[in-house]
């Protein structure tokens, strides 16, 4: 499949459930919880149907996988050779606080592995998108279009981690890492800012799911990084349990 010829139409899709997702964000929105106590808003809700309505006009025989989608049995998943991932607001406390590191998520899974992935920052009028072995590129809050790359850290590294997230056995591995700094970001952000060469390397030694992540990785593989569990072993979609192990973003300096 050559998915540079879908791609501008993921990123107008991707573009229109963000747009309807800021304009909640700047309304006197509730906020909802889920079974496990996880925040979900009209926000989450109105960019799922959004985009699952256009990649299913887009590419009608590719299943999708959504957060806030309608649970997909593992008799019927496991079948699946390739199929969108889509995380319709990563960061809701982001989004809750107010942070504006909110981001919609698009990513295509073919055999476990993300191969092309859109992210937007709608607060932040920032967008990215890589395809396997074709590169990335980013949008930037002007609306100018250019290509990114990791690059070599410098002495001190600049170590991007989550406010929200920050628990001992990150802040342990951190540490094991040396002379750093650290970098703040929200949601799958953390990827992009390695992916465009403002970062160096992102560990999470916490939970994660695979719509958390798929579609930055794809940034991230696509601008020369690499993801990888503490073990060496590649972050891997498509299981049966859609929780991801942990992993450390980086780039390829690292691995």
């Amino acid at each position: 499949m050559y998915y540079s010829s879908i791609l501008p139409e993921v990123i107008r899709i991707a573009d229109e459930a963000s747009e309807k997702a800021l304009h909640i964000y700047q309304s006197d929105f509730k906020v909802n919880y889920k079974e496990d106590q996880s925040p979900i808003t009209a926000a989450d809700t109105a960019s799922h149907e959004i985009i699952v309505k256009g990649l299913r006009n887009l590419t009608r025989d590719i299943p999708i996988l959504s957060e806030e989608g309608a649970e997909i049995p593992w008799e019927e998943r496991k079948h699946w050779r390739r199929f969108w991932l889509i995380d319709p607001i990563d960061g809701t406390k982001d989004f809750t606080q107010r942070t504006g590191e909110f981001t919609v998520n698009i990513a295509m899974i073919e055999d476990g592995e993300p191969v092309m992935g859109v992210v937007t920052a709608p607060a932040l009028k920032e967008a990215f998108w890589g395809i396997k072995g074709e590169g990335a590129s980013m949008r930037d809050r002007t609306g100018r279009i250019h290509r990114i790359r990791v690059v070599e850290p410098r002495e001190t590294l600049r170590v991007v981690a989550s406010k929200n997230h920050l628990n001992e056995e990150t802040r342990t591995f951190i540490d094991s890492l040396g002379d750093h700094e650290t970098v703040q970001a929200g949601s799958s952000l953390k990827f992009c800012r390695i992916a465009e060469g403002h970062a160096d390397i992102y560990p999470r030694m916490g939970p994660t799911s695979e719509w958390d992540t798929a579609a930055a990785h794809a940034i991230l593989l696509a601008a020369g990084g690499n993801v990888q569990t503490p073990q060496g072993e590649p972050l891997k979609y498509g299981k049966e349990d859609v929780l991801n192990p942990h992993f450390i973003a980086a780039g390829s300096w690292y691995f």
